[in-house]
């Protein structure tokens, strides 16, 4: 099957990419069919330097079955040379990832808010006072400097006799 997918190229930390037509058993970097244009990720939105597609190259490999990855149909969208595709639902992927962990935090806070207090339960139904009291913070001790402590002279306790058991004779069966 044809692929239209972007082939990495560039240096470290640097990437550029070439739009290809691929064999999808190919590797990424691997043999090609054809360059029909190249992506640049490193320059902003607006330049006309990061995005250029020779567009009639493009239907030509589409009319002949080549499918374009998610990414490149993208970028085939923001030149108009086919629909836009369908935003995929992944808010999480916006968000960074020291940040999720709060928005977590708030969803779960959120969630306790709308759950039913204690007074709207019915009577007959057991609560437990230990689940639906917040549990209340203890102001911390002050912590002090430990002092050396003093050695006490150890005092000696008479050692209970222990009862040494004599060894058992083991019968022989004959």
């Amino acid at each position: 099957m044809l692929r239209i997918r972007l082939s990495m190229g560039g240096v470290k930390k640097r990437p550029i990419y070439k739009i290809v037509i691929a064999d999808s058993r190919y590797p990424r970097d691997g043999k090609f069919i054809e360059k029909i244009g190249y992506y640049n990720p490193l320059l902003p939105k607006d330049k006309k330097e990061r995005l250029k597609v020779e567009a009639e190259r493009v239907k030509y490999w589409m009319s002949k079955g080549a499918q374009p990855t998610m990414r490149v149909s993208r970028l085939l969208g923001e030149v108009q040379l086919m629909p836009m595709p369908k935003p995929r639902n992944n808010p999480q992927k916006a968000i960074p990832k020291k940040d999720r962990k709060k928005a977590e935090g708030d969803k779960k806070e959120e969630t306790k808010k709308d759950a039913p207090s204690v007074d709207s339960k019915k009577p007959d139904q057991k609560v437990d006072a230990k689940k639906e009291e917040p549990k209340k913070e203890q102001p911390k001790a002050e912590t002090k400097k430990e002092e050396p402590k003093k050695e006490e002279p150890k005092k000696e306790q008479p050692k209970a006799e222990t009862k040494k058991e004599e060894p058992k004779k083991e019968e022989k069966k004959a």
